[in-house]
């Protein structure tokens, strides 16, 4: 993996000034596909509330943007974001008990045509699903990425136990960017017991409370991987338990339950089981972030998210590859489980810096001398 900035400002992995220069014929590609759906919720209920000078709720959407542009800040040159721009899916026709927006606070539900205007001005690809969830875009988006040969590494930004079917080996691996950990397909069968393939058998029988499936009662995380682990497939489980040969813990009462509710456990692990089929690109080239593309859109930017009182300025006194960013609260900065403290050194004199605010955000991306955001 080989990142580099190019001396004429450029973060492009193609970029034919500096492959040329460095004798590269090719660079390997990393793809950071982002859950906006969970980013958009958690960040929610993390930072103070805001409205812009149309009296909408943006408090949300302004830490998503930050967040993900911290992202590119860190090395990201490839990312998508998918999001729910309608919480309910086909599968609410498949089972009543999935989940519906019903009880999302209204100033939530209205961060996402914001949030995906938003991060589409910034240069982002986005994919607002209908019919289908951010879920399913993610996977098919993973699925997509992994046919480009110039692609060592996807990375699905999520906690959401569904997407570790998506895990192949360490090259399709899952980031919980809250707590740092990254689940390859080693680290999947640590946490479930079970390979990837298995995880929709296994949500199927032990439920997930996010969605609104139950699962099978008496079926424990436990009991489900150990059977799993053995027989990786729900139609592959011996109706008898005799036939199991494995210690369980009333391991008969889970095969008569598991032989009376047969039909619904398949009918869960159709929820479990994403979509990989969408097409949303082509090729990872539309993926790839570049900051012209940001600065042409600034002002869209900043009229959906900040208002007219914000300013997004380029700067030229600020190195490049740089971002200083100065959180927008200390639970924020939390929540991101990073420490924006340790940004590189700023050799200027205290008069040459800018007055430090209070509140609002200084971004340097690569490609970009300095982006300053104020008016949060």
């Amino acid at each position: 993996m080989i990142a580099l900035v190019c001396q004429r400002g450029c973060s492009r992995y193609d970029c034919r000034y500096e492959l040329v220069r460095l004798g590269i014929s090719e660079l390997r590609v990393r793809v950071h596909l982002v859950d906006g759906t969970y980013e958009l919720f958690r960040h929610y209920f993390a930072v103070p509330k805001a409205r812009d000078e149309l009296g909408r709720e943006v408090g949300a959407v302004r830490a998503v943007l930050a967040s993900v542009l911290t992202m590119i800040r860190g090395g990201a040159t490839h990312i998508g974001v998918a999001t729910d721009h309608v919480i309910e899916s086909f599968r609410n026709e498949l089972w009543t008990g999935y989940k519906t927006s019903e009880g999302v606070e209204p100033d939530l539900l209205s961060q996402f045509p914001i949030l995906e205007d938003v991060l589409s001005a910034a240069g982002i690809k986005v994919w607002p699903m209908v019919e289908v969830e951010a879920d399913d875009a993610l996977a098919s988006a993973a699925a997509i990425a992994l046919k480009d040969p110039r692609v060592d590494q996807v990375i699905i930004c999520t906690p959401d136990k569904d997407l570790a079917q998506c895990v192949q080996g360490s090259r399709v691996v899952q980031l919980i960017r809250r707590t740092g950990i990254t689940l390859d397909e080693t680290g999947v069968i640590a946490k479930f017991g079970v390979s990837p393939m298995s995880i929709p058998d296994y949500l199927a029988l032990v439920g997930d409370s996010a969605d609104g499936y139950p699962g099978l009662p008496g079926w424990g995380a436990k009991s489900t991987s150990a059977v799993l682990a053995k027989f990786s497939h729900i139609e592959s489980i011996p109706v008898s338990a005799r036939d199991w040969h494995i210690n369980v813990l009333n391991s008969a009462s889970l095969a008569d339950t598991l032989a009376r509710e047969r039909e619904l456990a398949l009918l869960f692990r159709t929820l479990a089981t994403l979509r990989n089929n969408i097409h949303l690109f082509d090729n990872v080239d539309s993926l790839h972030w570049t900051a012209s593309q940001f600065l042409r859109n600034r002002s869209i930017a900043r009229q959906s998210c900040y208002g007219e009182r914000a300013k997004i300025q380029a700067k030229a006194r600020t190195p490049l590859n740089r971002m200083r960013v100065e959180p927008i609260s200390a639970s924020w900065k939390r929540s991101e489980g990073m420490d924006f403290d340790q940004a590189a050194p700023d050799h200027r004199s205290q008069s040459q810096r800018r007055p430090r605010k209070r509140a609002g955000t200084l971004l340097c991306l690569p490609g970009v001398r300095s982006v300053g955001v104020s008016g949060i």
